[in-house]
Formats: C-alpha cells, structure tokens, sequence
C-alpha cells in the first residue's frame, strides 16, 4: 500500500534526492504547488568544502533549516521517498533539526 505524503501551508513538504554524487532538498507547500525553499550540494557555497558526503549532508540541512526560518517555517512533514532514514538523509535530517524545525 503506498502513501502519498502532501505538505500544506501549515507544514510543507520536504522533499529529498539523492544521487551518487549530490542531495537536493526542498520545501514544497502542495496546496499551493510552489516550491518556497530548494538547496543542492552542488551549490556554490558548498563547492570548495572539502568534507565527505555525509558531512556535507549535514551541512546542506542546517542552510535549508536556516532558510525556512528565514520564511518563518517551524513545523514540516519529511518526504524520503524511497530511501532508508540512514547515512546522507539522515545527516541531512539532523542538521535541519539542529536548526529548530519540528518534523
């Protein structure tokens, strides 16, 4: 049985790839179908950091927290697709926790 995970004013979706080489995330408001916060380790403030992927998991997850507290975003719903809550999502999950968000 699948389940569709939808994201509402109240709290967005975050939503997560990841590739071999790079994690994107976003926050998306379903309901309205726009997408208010979006970050990649590809990113030019992440392209000289000489880390591993973990790490820089990590690292994208505390800026993607920081942005949607920026937007005045406390509450989201965790959208990991297909993938185990281990190593780079959950990396990338605890940097957004270590910034305040609740999901």
């Amino acid at each position: 049985m699948l389940r569709k995970i939808i994201g509402n004013n109240d709290r967005p979706r975050i939503s997560i790839f990841r590739s071999n080489k790079a994690i994107y995330a976003q926050i998306i408001d379903d309901l309205s179908g726009k997408t208010l916060v979006s970050i990649s380790s590809n990113n030019k403030i992440f392209r000289n950091k000489k880390i591993n992927k973990k790490k820089l998991s990590y690292e994208v997850g505390k800026y993607l927290g920081n942005k949607a507290l920026v937007l005045k975003i406390k509450k989201l719903v965790f959208d990991k697709r297909k993938y185990l809550y281990h190593g780079r999502v959950k990396s990338l999950a605890e940097g957004i926790r270590k910034m305040g968000l609740d999901f």
